[in-house]
C-alpha cells in the first residue's frame, strides 16, 4: 500500500503507467489520479498572481483607469533601437510583468472567445492550417505555454527588447498604445501566427519580408519622381503670414490644389475662390462639388484627398507639422511626395524645418525655406476670470472640447451677460458655421461672443481678441490627458487675427482679389490676449506658451492599396484580411525617417467585414472608410454596406433596416419629452455616423449607392435635430467647476506618472537613438522598465476600492467629443 502510494505521487513515466496506477488505486478504494493539464497550469498560476497581487482585483484590471496604470508603468516612454537587452529586471518591474501576465491571459481566453470554435468556422481555421477541433485546442494551448516563456524571459531574465524576447516586445507595444483593445487585436494576430508556422518556413518569411519593404515610399510615385519641383517651406507661429505668402502663389497660378487639415477649411478656401469667380472643386470625403461649364479649375480638398494624378503649377499643403501624427500623417507624407505640382508650398511650425530639408534631399527636390514672426504680440493674462461671464469682452471666443459642453456655455453665458454668442465646432455643416463666422465677425450685431472647440486651432479665421480657455485637458479617445504644447499655441495663438475670412470674401466680391487672413493691417498691431475661465487651469497655459514643443523627427506613412493586394497574393486562400495586414505591420521595414501610422482602425474594419464575399480590391476601399467602432449603429451599418457591395444588391438607403431613419418620425411634443434623454442623443449621433459613411461609399460604387441626394437630405435633417437638442441642454456653474476638477485631476494623475516614468533627460535621449536604415523598426521599445513609484501605487489601492466607471454624460460627451470631429477628416482618405 504505502510502495503503490508512494509511486502514485510521483509523475508518470507513460500514460499506461498512468491508467495502471489508477486502477490499482481505485480497487483500494482510493479516489482517481490525473496529471494537470496546460489550462489548469495556467489557471493555476493566474490565481497564483492574483494571491500575490490581491491590490490589482478582476475588477481593477477591467477599468479603464486600472489598465491606466499598468500600461503607464510599462511604457518607457520614448523611442529605442531594436537591439538585444539582458538586464535584470528589479522587483518593482518583475511585479508589473506579472501584472501584465495576468491581463494577458484574461484577453487571450477572451480572443479564443470571440474567434469560436472549430465548426462555427472551418474555412478560416483550414487557412492557418488548423484541420479540427481537437487540434485547435492543443494549438491554443502550446500558444499559451509560449507566452508564458516569453514572459519568464522578460520577469526572470530580464530580456525586453524586440530582438530577443518578440511576442513580448508586440504585446507590451499594443497594450501601451492602444489598451486592451490593442492588447487583444495583437493576441489575436499571434496566435493566427503561431498557428500558421508551419506554413511559414525561412523562405516563405524572407519573401514577405522582401515584399513588406517600406523604406523608400517616395518611390511610390514614379511621375512625381520625374519632375523638378521646388518645396517652399513657410514656418512660423500663429498669425505670422505664412499663409499669406503660399496662398498669394496659389491665387496668381493658372492651376493649383489647396489641401487642408479640415473640410472646413477646405470649404472656407473654396468659398473665396468662388466669390471670385474662379472654377474651384470642392473635394472631401464625404461631399464633392464639381463646377460646371469649366475645362480647368482649382482644387480645395482635405489632405487625403489630395489629387496625385493632376499637373498643377501649385499646390498649398497646410498644418504640414501634421505629417508627424500617428493616425493621419501618412495623408501628409502622400501628399508631399506625390502631389504633381512645379511649386509645393507647405505651411505649419518651424519644429518640421529638418525633417522636410531631410526628405527633399532623398528625393532631389529643391527646398527653400521661409520663416516669419507674429505679426502682433501675444500676451498671456496674470488671472482667469474665475468662471464669472460678466468679465467676459466684446471678441471673446471661450473654447471647450465637446459639444454638450459647448451649448451649455453658449446658453451661460446668454443668459448671464444678455448678449448673444456664436458657436463653431468642428462638425457643423460649413454653412452653418460659415453663418456663426459671419455673426460674430460683424461688428454691427450683438454676437459679441463665441463659444468654440479647439477646430479653431488649426487656421479658422476668426476676428477674435481674447482667446478663454475653458478647460486644460482633453480626451483623446482613450485618456483624459493635459493640452500638449502645441495644442495650446495654436488655439490660444488665435488671438489678435488682423483679417477674418468674412473680409476675404467680401473684399473679393468686391472686386480686391482674394486675399489671405494674415495680411497685415497698415495700422498699429493689437495684442493679442490669452486666459483661462478656471484659475487652476491658467498656469498650465501660461507654462505651454514658455516651452518649445520637441521636433518632428519622422514622417507617417501607410501602405497603400497596391502594396496590400501585392501581400495579400502570397498568401493562402481565405486568409483573413486583418490577419495579412498585422503580419504586414509587423514584417515592415522603416527607414530612419518613416513610422508605420496606426493600423488599429483597418484591421478592426477587415475583421468587422471578412465575413463578405469581397475581392482584395474592394476590402481595400472599405479600410479607408469613416467608422466609428464605439458606436454599434456604424458597425452594423458597415457590415451592410459591405454585403451590398459583395452581392452588388440594392444600394437605396430606405432598403437598409441597419440605418435608424425611424428616429426622425418623432414629432415635436415626443422630442421635447426627450429633451434631456441621452439615448435619443445617442441614436441621432449613430445617424449621423451612419448616414455619413454612406455618403462616403456612394463616391466610390456610384452604381451600388445610388441614394445621394436622400442622403444628403438626411444628413441635414439628423444635424438640425442634434443642434435642437443641445441647444435645450442648461448651464449649471457647479457642475462644470466639478466637472473640470475631475478631468483635470485625472489628466494630473495621468502626466505625474508619465514623467516618473520617463526617465531622465539623458536616458530620454539614449532612447531617441535613431537605428540603421535597414533594420526593421518599430514605434516604441524599452531596455528596462522603471519601477513603480508611491504614486502609482496609490493609485492601484484607490482604483480597487472605487468605482471607476463613467457617469452616462461622461460615455454621452466621449461619443461627442471632437476627436470624433476630426477622425472624420482623418478617414476621408481616397480609395
Amino acid at each position: 500500500m504505502k510502495s503503490l502510494l508512494g509511486s502514485s505521487s510521483r509523475w508518470p513515466k507513460s500514460v499506461a503507467s498512468v491508467a495502471a496506477a489508477n486502477a490499482k488505486y481505485l480497487a483500494l478504494g482510493g479516489v482517481r489520479w490525473r496529471t494537470k493539464s496546460k489550462a489548469q497550469r495556467a489557471r493555476e498560476r493566474d490565481r497564483e498572481l492574483e494571491r500575490r497581487h490581491p491590490v490589482v482585483s478582476e475588477k481593477a484590471l477591467d477599468s479603464r483607469d486600472g489598465r491606466g496604470v499598468l500600461r503607464n508603468n510599462l511604457d518607457s516612454g520614448g523611442e529605442a533601437p531594436v537591439r538585444s537587452s539582458s538586464r535584470r529586471s528589479n522587483p518593482v518591474s518583475k511585479r508589473n510583468y506579472e501584472l501584465f501576465e495576468l491581463l494577458v491571459n484574461k484577453c487571450l481566453n477572451a480572443v479564443r472567445g470571440e474567434m469560436g470554435e472549430y465548426i462555427s468556422n472551418p474555412e478560416q481555421y483550414h487557412s492557418f492550417g488548423v484541420t479540427n477541433q481537437a487540434q485547435l485546442d492543443r494549438e491554443f494551448g502550446l500558444f499559451k505555454e509560449h507566452i508564458h516563456k516569453a514572459f519568464v524571459l522578460a520577469t526572470e531574465g530580464g530580456k525586453l527588447a524586440r530582438m530577443d524576447n518578440p511576442i513580448f516586445w508586440s504585446l507590451r507595444n499594443a497594450f501601451v498604445k492602444s489598451d486592451t483593445k490593442g492588447l487583444m487585436t495583437e493576441l489575436e494576430h499571434e496566435f493566427q501566427t503561431f498557428m500558421m508556422r508551419s506554413r511559414f518556413p525561412q523562405a516563405i518569411t524572407e519573401l514577405h519580408k522582401q515584399l513588406a519593404d517600406l523604406r523608400f515610399p517616395y518611390e511610390w510615385y514614379p511621375a512625381t519622381r520625374q519632375m523638378e519641383r521646388t518645396i517652399h517651406l513657410h514656418v512660423g507661429p500663429t498669425n505670422s503670414g505664412k499663409t499669406y505668402n503660399a496662398l498669394k502663389a496659389l491665387e496668381g497660378a493658372k492651376s493649383g490644389i489647396y489641401a487642408g487639415p479640415l473640410r472646413l477649411l477646405a470649404h472656407e478656401i473654396w468659398s473665396r475662390f468662388t466669390a471670385k469667380n474662379v472654377p474651384c472643386a470642392l473635394v472631401t470625403g464625404e461631399e464633392m462639388r464639381i463646377p460646371q461649364g469649366a475645362d480647368r479649375w482649382f482644387h480645395s480638398c482635405t489632405v487625403e484627398m489630395s489629387p496625385l494624378n493632376k499637373q498643377v503649377d501649385v499646390a498649398v499643403i497646410d498644418e504640414i507639422q501634421m505629417i508627424g501624427n500617428d493616425e493621419r500623417g501618412w495623408a501628409w507624407t502622400q501628399a508631399v511626395l506625390g502631389i504633381q505640382a512645379k511649386e509645393v508650398h507647405l505651411c505649419g511650425e518651424d519644429r518640421v524645418v529638418g525633417l522636410i530639408q531631410d526628405l527633399c534631399s532623398r528625393i532631389g527636390d529643391k527646398c527653400v525655406v521661409h520663416r516669419y514672426e507674429r505679426l502682433n504680440p501675444l500676451q498671456t493674462m496674470d488671472k482667469s476670470l474665475g468662471w464669472n461671464f460678466d468679465k467676459l469682452e466684446k471678441g471673446d471666443a471661450v473654447v471647450s472640447f465637446t459639444r454638450t459642453d459647448l451649448h451649455k456655455m453658449k446658453k451661460g453665458i446668454e443668459e448671464a451677460t444678455g448678449r448673444r454668442c456664436a458657436i463653431v465646432y468642428g462638425s457643423l455643416p460649413p454653412e452653418t458655421r460659415a453663418a456663426q463666422a459671419a455673426l460674430f465677425n460683424d461688428p454691427k450685431n450683438d454676437y459679441d461672443f463665441l463659444v468654440a472647440s479647439d477646430a479653431i486651432g488649426m487656421g479658422l479665421n476668426l476676428e477674435i481678441k481674447r482667446v478663454i480657455f475653458a478647460a486644460s485637458s482633453k480626451y483623446d479617445g482613450s485618456m483624459h490627458r493635459t493640452l500638449a504644447i502645441p495644442e495650446i499655441k495654436q488655439i490660444g495663438g488665435r488671438a489678435g487675427r488682423y483679417r477674418t475670412a468674412n473680409a476675404e470674401i467680401t473684399s473679393a466680391k468686391a472686386g480686391d482679389g482674394i486675399v489671405p487672413a494674415e495680411k497685415a493691417a497698415p495700422q498699429a498691431p493689437t495684442p493679442g490676449y490669452v486666459t483661462t475661465l478656471d484659475r487652476d487651469d491658467l498656469e498650465i497655459i501660461q507654462s505651454g506658451f514658455m516651452m518649445e514643443a520637441p521636433p518632428v523627427h519622422t514622417a507617417g506613412i501607410f501602405p497603400p492599396a497596391s502594396i496590400i493586394e501585392q501581400f495579400h497574393s502570397y498568401f493562402p486562400p481565405r486568409t483573413p484580411t486583418a490577419f495579412v495586414l498585422s503580419r504586414l505591420r509587423e514584417l515592415g521595414r522603416m527607414s530612419p525617417r518613416f513610422h508605420m501610422c496606426t493600423f488599429q482602425t483597418p484591421i478592426l474594419i477587415a475583421k468587422t467585414i471578412q465575413a463578405y464575399d469581397l475581392s482584395v480590391a474592394d476590402r481595400c476601399v472599405f479600410l479607408s472608410a469613416p467608422v466609428d467602432f464605439r458606436s454599434p449603429g456604424s458597425v452594423l451599418a458597415l457590415q451592410a454596406f459591405a454585403k451590398c457591395v459583395a452581392e452588388m444588391g440594392s444600394g437605396h438607403i430606405l432598403d437598409f433596416k441597419e440605418i435608424d431613419l425611424e428616429v426622425l418620425d418623432l414629432s415635436e411634443e415626443a422630442r421635447h419629452a426627450l429633451s434631456r434623454d441621452k439615448e435619443y442623443l445617442n441614436r441621432l449621433e449613430s445617424l449621423h455616423k451612419t448616414v455619413t459613411l454612406y455618403l462616403w461609399l456612394s463616391y466610390r460604387y456610384e452604381g451600388v449607392f445610388q441614394s445621394q441626394s436622400v442622403a444628403f437630405k438626411v444628413k441635414e435633417l439628423v444635424e438640425a435635430r442634434i443642434t435642437e437638442f443641445l441647444e435645450n441642454l442648461n448651464f449649471v456653474p457647479a457642475a462644470q467647476q466639478a466637472r473640470r476638477r475631475q478631468l483635470r485631476r485625472l489628466a494630473d494623475r495621468h502626466t505625474q506618472m508619465e514623467e516618473e516614468l520617463l526617465g531622465t533627460e539623458e536616458q530620454l535621449q539614449e532612447g531617441l537613438q535613431v537605428e540603421e536604415q535597414d533594420t526593421i523598426t518599430e514605434e516604441t521599445e524599452e531596455s528596462e522598465d522603471p519601477g513603480l513609484n508611491d504614486l502609482v501605487r496609490s493609485a492601484l489601492e484607490e482604483v480597487d476600492n472605487t468605482d471607476t466607471s463613467q457617469p452616462q454624460e461622461n460615455k454621452v460627451e466621449r461619443d461627442e467629443n471632437d476627436h470624433h470631429d476630426k477622425n472624420k477628416d482623418r478617414a476621408e482618405g481616397s480609395a
